[in-house]
């Protein structure tokens, strides 16, 4: 079974209250950047599959080529190999877009299971993952907190739901995303950190995995100036949404049961 790790360069925790992600992207704020902490956790679980099935292990980013700190993090810690998606010629894109590359990057690595964090402490959209299980055609399973069993083309894991736990079962290959709650990522050893800093990590050009140079496009979301914003009334039984939330208030301020 090969197991994909998706992680992320971000800036460091310590420094996302003096700097905004839209500054350190457009390079107007120098900031120290790391693995995305919550990236460590689904390493972790991989290296944690590792030791109990027969597993292959593959880290992957979409950056620039700075980003191959990041996967070198991942290397040290026990990943068995890391690959980089190289961003470089694209501009204009969004999360479709990194969504689109990682998921063709996955394919290409034939992975049977891929596994992220929540979501990235500069964005904090945690949807990225979702899109890549779109884009792959695979069952997504979130806020996993224990994989019990990956085994004869099955998954079984334990996730976090309002007030509960449940157990799921997919098959295999899905896409999994995992929280603080399922594990404690180890420290990279002297010998891991020194292995990693000498590694050469591949990088792939996302021209090459059908997001074309300089033309990404915005397709998660349709976002307009405000110029260009309109305002529309959309009726519902023969009223407005205004006009029926203004009767909703009404009725609840009088205590009535609707």
């Amino acid at each position: 079974m090969k197991v994909v790790v998706l992680v992320k360069q971000t800036p460091d925790t310590a420094e996302l209250p003096k700097v905004s992600a839209d500054d350190v992207r457009s390079g107007k704020v120098k900031a120290t950047m790391v693995i995305n902490p919550w990236d460590e956790f689904a390493a972790e679980e991989a290296l944690l599959l590792g030791d109990r099935y027969d597993v292959d292990t593959v880290a992957i980013s979409m950056g620039s080529p700075d980003a191959v700190d990041a996967l070198k993090h991942a290397l040290a810690m026990g990943v068995g190999a890391a690959s980089l998606v190289d961003n470089s010629d694209v501009t204009g894109g969004d999360m479709w877009t990194t969504a689109a590359a990682l998921a063709a990057a996955v394919k290409a690595e034939g992975a049977d299971l891929v596994i992220t964090g929540k979501q990235s402490v500069d964005d904090n959209s945690g949807a990225v993952y979702a899109g890549v299980a779109v884009k792959l055609g695979w069952p997504l399973v979130s806020a996993v907190t224990k994989v019990v069993d990956a085994a004869n083309g099955q998954l079984t894991v334990e996730r976090m739901v309002e007030g509960a736990q449940e157990t799921v079962s997919v098959p295999l290959p899905a896409v999994i995303s995992v929280g603080k709650e399922i594990n404690e990522p180890r420290y990279p050893s002297f010998m891991g950190i020194r292995k990693a800093s000498k590694a050469t990590i591949p990088a792939t050009p996302a021209a090459s995995l059908g997001i074309a140079p300089g033309s990404g496009k915005t397709q998660w979301t349709n976002i307009r100036k405000p110029e260009e914003r309109k305002t529309e009334c959309v009726m519902i039984d023969g009223a407005t949404v205004e006009e029926k939330a203004a009767k909703l208030a009404d009725a609840l301020m009088a205590e009535k049961v609707i």
